[in-house]
Formats: structure tokens, sequence, C-alpha cells
């Protein structure tokens, strides 16, 4: 049997009317519901069912609604279209509203034939959404056919969750946890990566010999790179293995010229230039080595490269930015400010005492090390620094320290010391491999040294409380004064002991009655490397969902840096307090940025860093890195890294001269010891030199290769095709009002109650926002922020909230006889005086067949979209009006009551003529269709490959889903003229 539906066409089956798609075969055909969604498409054998050809009905005159119906109806069609006609395939189909300034990176990346990004966006600006962007709309082009997320295995299940959430990308899970069970279900020969087309895989899982070889085999054509800046080694500094391993599988990954890759970091620097150019290197060979002073390189970088401080971004698209007015402006409310307060606190005589024979005991182990050999040394010293380190965390880390054996104790080797005891101790900013760093390391490296350590592990445990820990009372004063300021606070410690002991000693018991001293409606819960990845998340939501809406109510979150990295906060908690001193001030960055980004309410996050006054060792740390870090940053507005090696190097030698006077006694003081004058200019030199090399590359390399009018123009078209954020908020509100709801207005925001609404209305929201919420009539609350958390609704048209209250609408309007209110009708009369003669305003639905070349070969594409035309006059004398007339009538409204009797009779004639106009609506088709090619066309114009075969073509005849006239209201017509 021969296809005689063409792509595009209307057919009736199954007792409804449905859209022909390009997959169809001749004894097969593709349907999507008219007004449905991709979900419900269904395929219908021809031979075996009913199949008839179907025009669109016209409106039934005498279902007339009021002067909401028009708009009503014409956003529940554009938010129900899954399936633009635009050059952005996927825009219609996310469930992410992006901002104009992530539009950036997707315009840059359709210019190129084989897409090679660098996005180094700054902390918070969405680099995982501009990403993301790039990658749907890769697949959905055809350009791509399998995507693979390289990341660390601590970011792995949030990546999943926010390509299947807000890209519809299922992908799955490649560690080293669910390697086997993937395995188990292969055929024999098959590659994990052939049968799965959309992988996140473990960066430090995949890099190894073993694995990498198959990976790089059946590697996908489309490979996101997260922290990329933690896969490139430098020239001129000792490196890690792991990294040159990491560094080696991108190499190998990138050498396949055809494969789009996406590197993602906020340092692409890192302190090193030659990092900075290897990372380039992957991208495209020459950058590695082209002179980037020059106009030349510079203009290659500018093809590949986006990099963006947040006041590049926080208002955008504006006549600063060189565009003839601010319409379509756009603000982004990023914090404006971070608040800084160092928090000193002593120790108590009996902690002083215990530290001070700690630091002796260290001074002696490590001296007598020194005569027995390197590797003794390394050990000694790698054992003292633990111990120090955790004697200053919490009494809880310190007996457990030492009562551990040392990492390092079974080294063979002096390096091997360095290798095992360095990843316990330090806070490397290039370590993406947090996982088990956050366990309080060992002390103990000898037999003998038992009871002497068993004597101060006994001492420790005895001073827990606040009492004797006068660290933890210190947190209690600064925590109570963060929450009575409205703030919910993450307090993040360096190891699991410290996180566990401050959420026994901050926490209500219910059990035991016990009350904590934060007060009974604070909700305290710990998160550390003890916990999967996911149960982290769900721990976090837990917290929340305990503390619930009461106003009264509060959250504190413990934390170790398992979740200074990757995790997003933003939406629970608003401050971040440091308990332990990182010894790499970029760390304490990454625990800020986790609550100080996009999507946080606040204007101003508090940072409270709490550090010992006299311990010997904070003061120092704060002064010569946390505040030097700082300054830098205020004056850039950016964080520069500090090279790791002279981090360290300054950390040791503060370490020295501690144990130092531990064996001698107060010598000279520490800023003027020559080993740490020399650490600290070396600091200094390299400090400074990466922070005029990143003002420059900022200033040098700054975003050219897209014009902000070309970003505007783009935006202005995906607006009028799929409508704004003020039309979605009216729409809403006017359509929750009309069906029942009770709402509940705060500020920008508002609530809804939705028990009272028809039943089909229930039964759709229940699937996105539950069903306990649903039965029990719990408020839903709509944000004007697309950036909301777990059970809130964005005002966006992706929000799946919304858009089952727009399918909703568009069904009951399509259906006379659905049951309760139908806010949106398919025709109107309304006499207004916004009009002086009689007015009809169209809602037309236009259907375009795409041919879309890519280089995987053509692809068919069905899209939809809506548009209104208004005419003054009878239809067969009609005078169309500008299409920004037309719109403004969607705002007229009734001056005068329109009896119903002459609402139909006008209806039913003007439905009668609606014929003469059809030749005006299909010529507006091919204007359509010519724009269309063009943007296509426009978009992709870099890559003339790509553009070679494409073709737009109208579907006839076109839709008319909406008819209303607008009467002139007696006072507004002119004498001697009729109505």
């Amino acid at each position: 049997m021969a296809l005689t539906y063409s792509a595009g066409s209307l057919v009736t089956a199954r007792g409804r009317e449905w859209v022909v798609l390009p997959e169809s075969e001749p004894d097969l055909l593709v349907l999507r519901p008219l007004g449905g969604s991709d979900d419900d498409i269904a395929a219908v054998f021809p031979a075996f069912e009913t199949v008839k050809g179907a025009e669109f009905a016209p409106p039934e005159p005498s279902d007339l609604g009021d002067q909401r119906a028009a708009g009503l109806l014409r956003t529940a069609l554009r938010v129900g279209f899954r399936s633009g006609a635009g050059p952005f395939r996927s825009l219609a189909g996310i469930a992410v509203e992006p901002r104009a300034y992530q539009l950036v990176p997707l315009l840059m990346a359709l210019r190129q034939k084989t897409v090679r990004m660098l996005i180094s966006d700054d902390v918070g600006i969405g680099k995982t959404v501009e990403a993301g962007l790039i990658a749907s709309e890769l697949l959905a082009q055809g350009e791509a056919t399998g995507l693979a997320v390289l990341c660390s295995p601590a970011l792995a299940e949030q990546w999943q969750q926010e390509l299947r959430s807000k890209f519809g990308i299922d992908a799955e899970l490649v560690l080293s946890s669910t390697v086997s069970r993937l395995e188990r279900g292969l055929d024999l020969g098959q590659s994990l990566f052939d049968k799965y087309p959309h992988v996140i895989v473990s960066t430090d899982f995949i890099k190894s010999t073993r694995h990498r070889d198959d990976f790089v085999r059946h590697c996908p054509d489309l490979v996101i790179v997260d922290e990329a800046h933690t896969c490139v080694t430098s020239d001129d500094s000792k490196v890690s293995t792991q990294n040159q391993l990491r560094y080696e599988l991108l190499r190998r990954v990138a050498e396949d010229t055809e494969r789009h890759l996406l590197l993602v970091t906020a340092t692409p620097h890192s302190g090193k230039e030659s990092a900075f150019r290897n990372l380039l290197g992957l991208v495209r060979p020459e950058l590695a080595h082209v002179d980037l002073d020059s106009e030349k390189g510079r203009k290659l970088l500018a093809q590949h490269f986006v990099a963006r401080k947040r006041a590049d971004v926080r208002q955008y698209l504006t006549k600063e930015d060189g565009l003839a007015d601010d319409s379509l402006a756009e603000r982004t409310a990023f914090p404006s400010d971070r608040y800084f307060k160092d928090e000193t606190y002593k120790l108590s005589p009996e902690y002083r005492a215990l530290l001070d024979d700690a630091i002796a005991y260290a001074s002696e182990r490590v001296e007598e090390a020194d005569g027995q050999g390197r590797r003794e040394a390394r050990i000694a010293w790698w054992s003292a620094i633990a111990l120090l380190r955790s004697m200053v965390s919490s009494p809880r880390a310190a007996a457990q320290t030492l009562r551990t054996r040392s990492a390092a104790a079974v080294a063979a080797s002096a390096e091997e010391a360095d290798r095992l005891g360095a990843p316990l101790t330090s806070d490397s900013a290039d370590s993406d491999a947090l996982e088990g760093m956050d366990v309080a390391p060992g002390a103990e490296t000898e037999e003998n040294a038992g009871s002497r350590l068993a004597e101060l592990a006994e001492r420790a445990q005895a001073l827990e409380g606040p009492a004797q820990d006068l660290k933890l009372k210190a947190l209690i004063k600064h925590l109570k004064a963060l929450l009575a300021d409205g703030y919910n606070p993450i307090v993040f410690c360096r190891y699991i002991p410290t996180a566990e002991y401050l959420a026994e000693q901050l926490g209500n018991d219910p059990e035991t009655k016990k009350r904590g001293p934060l007060g009974a409606k604070t909700v305290v819960k710990a998160v550390t490397g003890t916990l999967s990845p996911q149960q982290r998340i769900d721990r976090i939501e837990e917290l929340a969902a305990e503390a619930g809406e009461d106003a009264a109510a509060r959250r504190v979150l413990i934390a170790t840096d398992c979740l200074s990295e990757g995790v997003n906060l933003q939406h629970h908690f608003d401050a971040v307090l440091h308990y332990d001193l990182a010894w790499n001030p970029t760390r304490h960055d990454q625990r800020e940025g986790r609550v100080d980004r996009y999507g946080q309410k606040r204007d101003e996050v508090r940072v409270i860093t709490l550090y010992g006054d006299d311990n010997g060792i904070d003061g120092k740390v704060l002064e010569v890195l946390i505040k030097k870090h700082r300054q830098i940053k205020k004056d850039l507005g950016i964080s520069v890294s500090v090279p790791d090696e002279m981090s360290t190097g300054v950390t040791d030698a503060i370490v020295e001269w501690l144990l130092l006077r531990g064996r001698q006694g107060e010598q000279e003081a520490l800023f003027e010891s020559d080993s740490f004058q020399q650490s600290f200019a070396d600091l200094e030199q390299d400090w400074n030199s990466a922070a005029d090399r990143e003002k420059a590359s900022r200033s040098r390399f700054a975003q050219r290769s897209i014009h902000p009018e070309e970003v505007a123009r783009e935006v202005a078209a995906v607006r009028e095709a799929l409508g704004g954020a003020g039309e979605i908020d009216t729409f809403v509100r006017e359509s929750l009002n009309a069906l029942g709801a009770v709402l509940r207005d705060s500020g920008a925001d508002f609530t809804a109650q939705v028990g009272g609404t028809p039943v089909g209305l229930r039964d759709a929201l229940a699937p996105v926002v539950g069903a306990e919420t649903v039965e029990r009539d719990r408020p839903i609350p709509f944000r004007s922020s697309p950036a909301v958390a777990r059970g809130e609704a964005a005002l966006v048209r992706t929000d799946p909230v919304v858009g089952a209250l727009a399918s909703h609408v568009l069904n009951a309007a399509l259906d006379t006889q659905a049951d309760g209110a139908r806010p949106a009708r398919r025709c109107g009369v309304v006499t207004t005086d916004a009009v002086s003669t009689r007015t009809t305003l169209l809602l037309v639905r236009y259907r375009f067949h795409l041919t879309l070349p890519s280089r995987n070969g053509e692809k068919q594409v069905v899209a939809e979209d809506a548009r209104l035309l208004a005419f003054e006059g009878a239809p067969s004398n009609a005078v169309w009006l500008p299409q920004e007339r037309a719109v403004e009538l969607l705002e007229a409204r009734a001056t005068e009551n329109t009896a119903a009797a002459s609402g139909e009779r006008t209806m039913t004639r003007i439905l009668g003529q609606l014929g003469d106009v059809t030749p005006y609506l299909e010529s507006y088709g091919d204007e359509l269709t010519a724009d269309l090619d063009a943007s296509h066309r426009r978009v992709r114009a870099a890559s003339g490959e790509i553009v070679r075969g494409l073709s737009v073509t109208a579907q006839k005849p076109t839709d008319v889903l909406g008819v209303y006239v607008y009467l002139p209201a007696t006072a507004s017509v002119p004498a001697g003229v009729s109505a």
C-alpha cells in the first residue's frame, strides 16, 4: 500500500486527529496527536486500522470565550510545542529556559563543523546548562548520535539528573560500582559504549589502561569533560600520575578530528600557562603554540573559547552592549557580594597543653627520623602534619589520628611515602579525587610509641564538648547569630570525625529528648564521604524536608569537602562557615561557590572563617594564603588558583617552624625565618604572575566572536515563537484563577492550591507535583526565577507544571464537551474601545516540513509555529494589520457587554467568509518559510557544508485555531460609520 500522507499532514485515526511524522513508512504511519507531545507518539498500520485524511475543524460559533480566551489559547498552544521550527531544534523540548548569555556558546558551536569548545565561565554562571544546550542541540540535529560525559564519580549522579530533568537525555552511569552489572548484560564482543549511546563516565575509572582502550575505540561522537583543568599537565612542574593518565586519555579522545569535544572548567589556567596551552591543544592542536598576543591568534582562539565573569552577564543585551534599546535586556540575579568575617578563638588551657605535647612528640619524631634516612624522614613528616591538622580540627579527629597507623608508614621509599601521605594531609586544588580524602589520617609510625599516643588520644577524647573545646563554643555562638538573622549555613570541616562530632554536639536527639544548643526548630545533619554521592543528595533533601516551610525553622548542614565541588546547594543554604581552614585557598572558593551562584535568593552570601588565634597554624595560613586569595579575587572579579607546589611550600615552612619551636622553645618569629621568607617570596611571585596572566587573558580573550546584536536577534526570534516569561506568568495566573485554584501572592512569586480545580487538571498535575500535594491541597509555589528547588514550579514554558496546565487548557479548548471550567476558547466576540472598526484576530498554526542536512545524513522534521494575524473590515476586503498591532489586541478589554445572540450571529458570519483570507494566510506562511530558511542558514553561516541541502516547506492548508472579533464600543464609532 503506497503512503498517501506526506509528513506534516493531518489524519484521523482511533477517534482523534494526528500529525504524520517523517519516520513514517508506506505500511506504517508514525503519528503524533494534534496538540499532543512526543510522549504520545504512536505507530499505526493502515492495513489493519482505519486512517483517513483530516482537516482541522473550524471553531463552533456558539462556543464563545471572554476577552482572555485568545491569549490563553495562544500561550497554551505555544507551551505545547516540542518541535520549534527555528534553527535551535532543541529549545522547544528542554525543561530549562536558558538565559540569553547562555546561548553564546551554542551560537559559537553551531558555526563549527566539528564542535570544539573550552567553556570557562565563572563559578555559578551555568556552565553545565551551556554544555547541555550544545549537546541537546547536536543530538536533535543529528550532528551527534551519542554522548559521553567524563567527570568525577562524586558528580556523576548529579550530571545524570541534570541531563535527564533539564534536557531529556537518559544517560547510563559507568562507574567502578556499576560496570560489573552493565557488563553482564552485554552480548559477546559488545562494548558498553556501543550498547549505551549516552553515558556518564568516571574519569578516574576510565583512565586506567584496562578500560581506556575500549573507551577510545568505541567512544561516542560527542564528549563533555567536566573540571577539565584536572585532566592536563604542565610542562614545568611535577605532576601526579593521575593527571598524566587523564591527559593521555583526553589526548587520544581528541585525536579523532570528527569528534565533538566540550571542555568545561571555571579555572582553565590553574596558575600554569603551559597547562592552559595543553588544554587548548586538546581543543585545536595549533592553539597550543600559536601566538595569542597576535590578532591571528586571538581570532583563532575566539572561535573556541568563552570565559566570562559574573559582571559580564549580570546585565546583558542592554544599550551598554551596543543595542538600540533595552527591550530584550536580561538581568540575572547573582548574589551581589560575599560578606566575609574572620572570627577567632583561643584554646582552653587543657587543649593548649595537649597541643604542646603533641607538637613536642611530632618534633622529636621528625628529628629522630632525619638521622635514619630519607624514607623515614618523609614518613615522620607526613605523620607530623597529620597529627597537627587533626589536633586543630577537633578532639575527636585528634583522638582518631592518634589511634590510627599512618598511611605512609608502609611505604618502601621516600617517593611512595609522599604519594601515600600527601593526599590525606594536603588540599590540592587540582585533585578531583575527593572521595576518601576526608578520613582522619594516622600518626602512628612505630610500635614503641603506642602507649604515648594512646595517652594523648585519651586526653583528646576528654576534651569533647564546649566547656573544654572553645572552638566548638565559638562555632555555636556564630551559628546562633547567623540563624537569628535568618540564614541557613553550611559548616565545612576537613575530616569525617570532626563533622560527626559537630552534628552530635549541635543536633537535637528526639530519642533521648536532648535539645541542642541551636534551638528546637533547627535541624542539623552531617554529610561526609561515608555516604555515596546519591546518599549525600538524599540526606540534604531529608534535611530540607524535615525543616519544612516553617518560617522559624532553620537548617544547618555539616559537611566535609566531599561537597565542596560540583554539588549545587543554593536552594537550601545561603551562608558558609569554614570550621577548618583549607591549606589551599581555592578549596575555600569552591566551598563558597556551592551557595554563591545563580539561583541563590539572598543578595548577600555570608562567609565566616573560624581560626585559632594561638594554635600556631591557622593565623599564619589565613594571613598568607586565604586573605591574599580574597584580595586577588576582589581585584579581578574572578578566582585565581594558587599553584599547589607554592601553597605547599608555605605550609611546609609553617610546620617546620612550629616543630622547631617545639624542640627549641620560642625562636625567631615565623615571618623572619629564612625558609618561610623564601617560600613566601616564591608564592608571591608565582601567584601575582598567575593573576596578571589571568587578567590579561580575560581582556585579550574576552568573548568577541558573537556580538550581542547576533544574540539579541536569535533571542527575539525564540521569544516570538515560544513566548517569554511575562506571557507565562500571565497565563498561569489567569488560567488557574479561571479553573478555581486559590492563589496567594508573595511579591513576584505566588502559591496555588488546586484542590478545587477540575479533576482533569488535578490528574495532570499529580505526576509532576506529587499526588499527596494535590490530594491534600497543599500550596504549589510558583517562582519568577527559572532556578527553583524541588517541589517548586518555575514560571517558564518548559516547567513540567506549566506544561501540564497548558495541556489541560488546550485540550479543554479543543473539546467543547470537556467537563469543568474552560478558560480558553477557540472564538470570541468582544466589544471594546481598543478598536475603531471591526477587527478580526486569527490564531493560526503553521506546520513546516524541514530537511536538515548533517554530517550523519539528512534529517526530516515536522515543526510547528503559532502566529497572530489581524485584519480590519470584512474577510473579502481585509486590511491586514502589522504584527505588533495583532499582539496588542490580546490586551484589549471589553468596555461593553456583548449580547450572546449577537455575538453568535457575528461569529457565524465571519466564519462563513473565512475562506476569503486563505490566500493571505498561505502567502504569510511562505514568508515564514523564507525567514526560517534564512535563519537556519544564518546560524550555521560559518559551516557551509552543513547548510547544503537544507530546505523548509510549509504544510498546507494552515490550521485556524482561533477566531476573535473585536467590535468598537459605541463611543468609539465615528459618526456615520456602521460597525
